[in-house]
């Protein structure tokens, strides 16, 4: 049927004409794109423990807009038929929270993987008062992953109390419990203890179930580097249920290990029978590891914490009194202590503590020996040449690696349902040299690798499915992630793209900045950062902010 057309709406449609006509026809060379990104074919692991799925992945803005057969077309598409497609994975451990400032591209990060990573061991790099302000400018800044951080509760302690030993008073506790408000409002994830060092170590418990009680009405975890993972590792794990108990908050306890030559095959079994009895009755706590028989840390460690009692100053001095290093020598000889754990005797002597990093030149061609072949090639005690290292260090740490797990006890932790990933590892300023902490660590290249190559494909300790779901749907479960952390439709694109026969995480004890192969392709919220194993230079990822910020975002 015809219709009338008033002659002023005529003249209106005649305009819209000429306006077509001069924006002239669509070309054919031109053509509508669907979607951002179209994955093609790939395997595709959910990553909730799901067996994989032969199917497309479609993209747009950032988020999955459609999963099975995509008849639409993408900007860009990826033919993954040989390949493995999962949600990117989150590391729970990490420690790049201060060179996210000086190069936000994070490579040896996303070269294993890693889309997401938490930190905070030792807290926020600046006060509770900068919190807010740090956060916003790794955003403007842009980092090329997701990034979250826990706020210390040691930081809380010495913004009041200083560095040294000692209880504090009614109105310092308020004054602490202020500063982790501050933090937690500015979005903290939860506050963090590292209490194998002084002065986080001087820490009581009760002084920490105040602060998580306060962490946890925004909604925060408590996490741990506990006090002891070696002699006093089910203490320490007991420790951390109390603190979960009385405070009511969620717990994480930091790379998971039974750090302690003698108690190999009995502290990790018994330590996970312990937290899954605290599960049973009701207390919110799980694990992250690393999948390395050594751990790394500094020197200072292996100085009993009493020396630092009255602060660092005071501790350099007391470390420099040969009378003092002669009790010393004795208590390492003697084993742990109440209030330090002696990572001499978990690694089985100094033959077990193998230097690497001095941070002097003088020392440098020791790297990668031990301390009791150190000791012996200068003619010295090793515990002097280890406690000279710390002196002439300063104001940096000497590194060392300590062997001190067993890899049955590797296997039995990653087999824990409740375990996740943490590489205790940060980005590498520059792609190839050493991780923000300067300690060379083949963790913080090839951790998140390691878990398919080695414990999947060689050792069969994992199914894929499993050691997926512990990088990717039961983290971000953790950390309250709900929308990222598994690929469905409607939630952020964090993905990892990876040739199964082809992953190898390369980074070695001999060679720890060896990068993985066999990770091709890597999208963070959706874009590519990892393109046929190259860094675009996209910097999309976001910082993630907990659940007790109060901003904008």
């Amino acid at each position: 049927m015809l219709t009338r057309c008033h002659p002023r709406a005529r003249a209106i449609v005649a305009l819209g004409g000429v306006v077509l006509m001069l924006a002239g026809p669509v070309r054919a060379d031109e053509p509508a794109y669907d979607y951002d990104l179209v994955i093609r074919n790939g395997r595709v692991l959910d990553g909730q423990g799901n067996p994989w799925v032969r199917a497309d992945l479609a993209i747009k803005e950032g988020r999955f807009a459609r999963i099975g057969h995509v008849q639409g077309r993408g900007r860009r598409e990826i033919d993954a038929s040989s390949h493995y497609v999962s949600p990117g994975w989150i590391d729970m451990m990490d420690q790049s929270s201060e060179v996210l400032l000086k190069n936000g591209l994070a490579e040896n990060k996303l070269r294993q993987g890693v889309t997401t990573a938490i930190a905070g061991e030792g807290g926020t790099p600046v006060p509770s008062a900068q919190v807010a302000d740090y956060l916003s400018q790794l955003q403007t800044q842009g980092i090329s992953l997701n990034f979250g951080t826990y706020y210390g509760a040691g930081q809380a302690r010495i913004e009041v109390m200083g560095d040294v030993a000692g209880k504090p008073t009614d109105a310092q506790m308020t004054e602490m419990k202020a500063h982790v408000a501050e933090a937690m409002r500015a979005g903290a994830m939860g506050i963090a203890t590292a209490l194998i060092y002084p002065p986080y170590s001087f820490q009581s418990t009760e002084e920490l179930i105040e602060l998580a009680r306060v962490a946890a009405q925004y909604g925060g975890i408590y996490a741990s580097h506990m006090r002891d993972e070696s002699a006093k590792l089910l203490d320490a794990i007991g420790e951390s249920i109390e603190i979960g108990e009385k405070s009511g908050i969620q717990v994480e306890i930091f790379h998971f290990k039974g750090a302690y030559a003698p108690g190999w095959g009995k502290l990790v079994p018994e330590g996970g029978r312990l937290i899954e009895a605290a599960r049973a009755r009701g207390v919110d706590i799980a694990a992250d590891m690393y999948v390395y028989p050594a751990g790394g840390t500094g020197l200072e460690i292996t100085v009993p914490s009493w020396v630092f009692e009255q602060g660092l100053e005071q501790a350099v001095q007391r470390l420099k009194d040969p009378k003092i290093r002669e009790r010393l020598k004795k208590e390492v000889a003697a084993g742990s202590q109440p209030g330090w754990s002696n990572l001499v005797e978990a690694a089985g002597g100094w033959q077990g503590v193998v230097l690497a990093n001095p941070f002097n030149e003088r020392y440098e061609r020791y790297r990668n020996r031990s301390l009791a072949d150190i000791g012996k090639q200068l003619g010295k005690d090793p515990a002097d040449v280890a406690w000279d290292m710390v002196l002439e260090a300063l104001p940096n740490r000497a590194y060392a690696l300590y062997f001190m797990m067993s890899e049955p006890d590797i296997e039995t932790a990653l087999r824990f349902p409740w375990m996740s990933i943490g590489s205790d590892a940060g980005a590498a300023e520059k792609p190839g040299e050493m991780d923000a902490i300067g300690l060379p660590h083949p963790r913080a290249y090839g951790n998140a690798a390691r878990v398919i190559a080695e414990y999947v494909k060689k050792r069969h300790v994992l199914t894929l499915e499993d050691a997926v779901r512990k990088m990717t749907s039961w983290p971000a479960t953790r950390m309250r992630l709900y929308d990222r952390g598994a690929i469905r439709e409607g939630l952020k694109a964090d993905v990892t793209i990876f040739d199964y026969e082809r992953i190898d995480d390369v980074a070695s004890f001999e060679n720890s900045m060896g990068s993985p192969t066999g990770i091709d392709y890597v999208l963070v919220n959706g874009q590519l950062v990892i393109d046929q194993g190259r860094h675009t230079g996209a910097k999309p990822g976001s910082v993630l902010r907990g659940g007790g910020y109060h901003g904008q975002k």
